[in-house]
């Protein structure tokens, strides 16, 4: 089949509906991972995935709805079927445009979902998974990214928990010098230490594999001058003791700090970005001891919310004008692609029976050779004229079942002695009489 023409089917298991334990199970080890295991789907032409703490999202483009929907399926098999949201071809596209613009974030605008899905285009390009259809739909997605957060004040004030939690605790009064305590070097844990470091002096990163802390901390010294290093979990009960605050994001199925940890920590304010809890509420008890949780960073995330929503309005309006156009183009390509294939079906069988005719009829001149050409280049215009015009209007009815079924009724291995494919086809390579005759788009498509 030529390339370009199948359709998206998406699965999202999200905040939305989902626990942090059944986005874990809808996640793969990596995206690469991931993609690589759809890509080995002989149905599937193209993939994409995207995770990230709040979200498990897969991508894959198919000539058939439903073969994509079966591929997708295997992949969420072990996810309550309530979690999983189901998106067809259009809904996919709109879905992504939405997560780039920052509108299905936990946290209203935040940043860091662009380049998540930035990283997730790059490594999905890396393994030849990313082909004409979800090239255009990623571009396109990340263009609207950009224009939300330039354009508009979505991404104003306090967009992260991570950033939230810096300020709640400058809130609470830091001494000078302060030392800040990152537990986790995952996304959460990222934008907490690079929030802490621009209020504290030195920041400790802790992590259960050491060498992710140490990237960490090598970021924050080379990009913030901090003065940062690494410990392990084992280590924590004295870290804590030299903290003056301590956010904590693993993200793991258990506590990572337990009561006794904070037996010799003084003055702490320990904030936990966990999902589930990383640190039991009972610390509270401790002397000397505050401890913030996520619902109490809402607060701070509030301050700036209601600005946010207002700009908020003016990014859907962004998205649905450029889904549409998005849409459009689609569609046109759609029908170009298939008339294109059809007109050069056409064009092979014309040309092999030309050349039998003509060697049946030896005494021809060059005016008459001309002339009998030229009546085989009227009839193939004619004949495929309705078929071009349907085409055009399947397309434009979202009628893919007509589409699909027409390229491959028509594709350029149709007849003995096919002509080259539409990917590599010019319309130099085609009479002039019959160029004339094909719609303007298919030969702008032709030439592309």
């Amino acid at each position: 089949m030529t390339t370009g023409t199948g359709v998206i089917t998406g699965i999202s298991v999200s905040h939305e509906d989902a626990s942090v334990a059944e986005i874990e199970a809808a996640c793969a080890d990596s995206e690469r991972e991931a993609i690589e295991t759809l890509c080995a789907r002989a149905d599937v032409e193209e993939a994409f995935c995207l995770q990230t703490c709040h979200r498990s999202e897969r991508y894959v483009v198919t000539s058939d709805p439903e073969v994509g929907r079966a591929v997708l399926a295997d992949s969420v098999r072990d996810v309550p079927k309530r979690v999983v949201r189901w998106m067809g071809h259009e809904a996919s596209l709109e879905h992504l445009l939405r997560v780039a613009a920052g509108l299905e974030s936990v946290v209203l605008g935040e940043d860091q979902i662009l380049g998540q899905l930035r990283e997730a285009f790059t490594e999905a390009r890396a393994v030849g998974a990313i082909g004409p259809v979800l090239d255009e739909g990623l571009t396109k997605t990340l263009h609207v990214g950009e224009r939300a957060r330039t354009e508009t004040a979505i991404d104003e004030g306090i967009v992260s928990f991570g950033s939230a939690a810096a300020r709640l605790a400058a809130r609470e009064g830091l001494p000078e010098p302060a030392t800040g305590l990152v537990i986790g070097a995952g996304e959460m844990g990222t934008l907490a230490a690079e929030a802490l470091a621009d209020r504290v002096d030195r920041v400790l990163v802790a992590n259960r594999t050491v060498s992710r802390a140490e990237a960490l901390a090598d970021r924050l010294a080379a990009d913030k001058g901090t003065d940062a290093s690494t410990l392990t979990l084992a280590e924590l009960p004295s870290a804590l003791a030299a903290a003056d605050v301590a956010v904590s994001a693993t993200g793991g199925p258990d506590p990572v700090l337990e009561e006794n940890a904070l037996q010799e920590t003084g003055e702490t304010v320990v904030i936990d970005l966990a999902r589930p809890r990383d640190v039991p509420p009972a610390v509270e008890a401790r002397s000397g001891v505050t401890r913030y949780d996520l619902d109490a960073l809402e607060g701070v995330i509030d301050d700036t919310h209601e600005q946010r929503w207002a700009a908020a309005a003016e990014v859907e309006r962004m998205v649905e004008t450029e889904l549409a156009r998005l849409l459009e183009q689609y569609k046109r390509k759609r029908a170009d692609q298939v008339i294109g294939a059809m007109y050069e079906s056409a064009e092979g069988i014309k040309a092999r029976e030309l050349r039998t005719t003509f060697s049946k009829l030896d005494d021809l001149d060059d005016e008459q050779r001309d002339a009998i050409s030229a009546m085989a280049d009227s009839l193939v215009g004619q004949l495929l004229a309705a078929p071009t015009e349907s085409l055009r209007d399947a397309a434009a009815e979202d009628d893919w079942t007509t589409i699909n079924t027409a390229l491959q009724l028509f594709d350029p291995d149709f007849g003995s002695e096919p002509p080259e494919s539409l990917d590599s086809a010019s319309p130099e390579d085609l009479p002039e009489e019959l160029r004339e005759s094909m719609p303007a788009g298919v030969l702008e498509e032709l030439k592309d």
